[in-house]
């Protein structure tokens, strides 16, 4: 079964989609710039909704992978799309999302099925007028006449001729990897012309749908006969009047529904000069070119009241009106400008631009604000945490297993780390007399046997020591006289007596054995030199005939320790 590529953060119905990097090398960063998160296997993803986590190989590629069942057994997963494009419905809606509301236009999405299709084939998006309907895959064909859903094809959905022709352009989209992420771009493809790819960032959505850089150009060359591309001696026959009337009448009627000023003043000045045609299309010529010199007329009317209203929006610093009418504004009126016109269109971007800015800043503010309130009462909780387990170890005292007992000072330690100062003094203090009990944080390559450092932690059991030798000495800690057993409030130096001492009764007794071993190992034995008579190096025996010691290096030996 191929490997899963994907996966959400946080849960099983997150929608935030990530993808694992393929290569060992990359890995490693991935795993430490997500340390803290979890992976799921996203009910958006047609998955289980079991976590994830990560599988590093160096002779194949990277993978999420469930963990094993109860049982131990691999756990058995019905997830279907497992690749990179696994979540590409994921990332197109947080795209989209983002996108639209930079243009204050509220939107809902939805991941519809039709006909069983699997979740993330097709998403709606619902604008208040109109909206789309992207078709990420060949699960469901296209509604090329669905009321309000201007649809949005995948590079693997198919789309005709005719269907070119006659809707002139239609629309792309691809994801491309970005690292861990996918980026979204959209592309139009009209007839006999290569698709063109843009960012999501340089498309707008205006009256007439979803339009990028490329739709203007394609709206304005159907108004221009293409040039002819055979010779003089395959010159192709030229379309008879009528045939040429009934293009430009259908022409003037898209161009009116879209509202472009440009392509109907065009076709409106073809049609005047069109010559041939007789009778009631003549007629309907006639009565299609009075109708688009009053559209035009109204149109100018139209664009004079708008750039009015983004005159008056500006002067009240209503900042939704703004950006809807420099919207309309870009979308219907960008040829032609006046200097007046230009003036308006520059200050209402700078507007927008500064309040962008201002936006921005106040989600950094608050984003701020809410990490520090995060951390604080992480701090709070990690404070509790402290004192708890500390009063835990001052119950245990000395009793108990030393590993339990490390593992309850780890513990303290981390939650020491996560208070910060809200730590104590008196509280700082007996967490580094725990650290040194537990021996945590002895230096590199320093073993129980070597003799530490003045103040370095050091390995004590209560167990190396008879008790009777400790009892002969005094506790510091707690206290208790020779003669008496150690108790466990070390603080106020009360509570139940404990069977074991405190390590601090134990340290000097220790320290003294390790100085005398010290001591011994530095003086050398007969066997730790040469022997003068036989040459056997140090560490071998004497070859002598009773197998002891030369004399001579026995005495050499002695003369050493002088």
């Amino acid at each position: 079964m191929r490997q899963i590529q994907t996966a959400v953060l946080g849960g099983a119905d997150s929608e935030e989609p990530l993808m694992l990097p393929l290569e060992a090398i990359e890995l490693d960063a991935f795993r430490h710039r997500h340390e803290d998160d979890t992976f799921w296997c996203g009910l958006l993803l047609g998955g289980c909704g079991l976590q994830l986590t990560t599988k590093l190989y160096t002779d194949r590629v990277c993978h999420f992978a469930h963990h094993p069942g109860p049982d131990g057994r691999p756990h058995l997963c019905g997830r279907r799309a497992r690749g990179v494009n696994s979540a590409d419905h994921l990332y197109v809606k947080s795209a989209a999302a983002a996108w639209l509301r930079d243009r204050d236009l509220p939107a809902d999405f939805e991941f519809i099925q039709p006909d069983g299709a699997p979740i993330g084939s097709v998403m709606d998006i619902k604008l208040p007028r109109g909206g789309l309907r992207v078709h990420l895959d060949q699960a469901v064909p296209p509604a090329w006449d669905h009321e309000g859903r201007e649809p949005v094809l995948g590079v693997s959905v198919p789309v005709d001729r005719d269907t070119l022709i006659d809707r002139w352009y239609v629309h792309r989209i691809r994801l491309d990897s970005d690292g861990t992420a996918r980026t979204v771009r959209i592309g139009t493809e009209a007839f006999a012309r290569e698709t063109e790819w843009f960012a999501l960032d340089d498309c707008e959505m205006t009256v007439r749908g979803l339009s990028t850089p490329a739709v203007e150009q394609i709206v304005r060359s159907r108004s221009t006969r293409p040039v002819s591309q055979w010779g003089l001696a395959k010159a192709r026959k030229a379309p008879d009047a009528r045939a040429r009337a009934q293009v430009l009448l259908r022409k003037l009627t898209d161009a009116m529904r879209v509202g472009s000023v440009f392509v109907v003043t065009q076709v409106r000045r073809d049609i005047a000069i069109l010559t041939g045609v007789e009778g009631k299309l003549q007629d309907r010529l006639a009565a299609a070119a009075a109708d688009a010199e009053r559209w035009l007329e109204d149109q100018i009317q139209v664009r004079q009241e708008l750039f009015s209203r983004l005159e008056e929006a500006l002067a009240a610093r209503d900042t939704v009106q703004i950006r809807q009418l420099l919207a309309r504004v870009n979308a219907t009126a960008s040829h032609d400008r006046t200097p007046t016109e230009i003036t308006i269109v520059d200050v209402a971007a700078g507007y927008l631009a500064e309040q962008q800015q201002a936006y921005a800043e106040q989600l950094q503010a608050q984003a701020a604000a809410k990490l520090a309130e995060q951390q604080d009462a992480r701090a709070r909780r990690a404070a509790d945490r402290v004192r708890t387990l500390l009063a835990t170890l001052q119950r245990r005292g000395d009793t108990g297993s030393p590993k339990v007992m490390r593992k309850l000072v780890r513990d303290l330690l981390h939650a020491a780390s996560d208070a910060g100062d809200r730590v104590e003094v008196d509280q700082q203090e007996q967490i580094g007399i725990w650290k040194t009990r537990a021996d945590i944080g002895r230096p590199p390559g320093q073993t129980a046997r070597t003799a530490p450092a003045p103040g370095a932690p050091q390995t004590v059991r209560h167990q190396q020591v008879a008790r009777r030798y400790w009892i002969k000495k005094n506790c510091p800690r707690c206290g208790a006289a020779a003669g008496k057993n150690c108790v466990t409030n070390a603080r106020t130096g009360t509570g139940p007596v404990s069977k074991s001492p405190h390590y601090e009764r134990i340290a000097p007794i220790l320290a003294d054995r390790q100085a005398k071993a010290d001591r011994r190992r530095r003086e050398p034995g007969a066997y730790d030199i040469a022997c003068p008579d036989c040459g056997r190096p140090p560490g071998a025996p004497c070859a002598s005939p009773s197998g002891g010691v030369h004399r001579s290096r026995a005495e050499r030996a002695r003369e050493a320790n002088r």
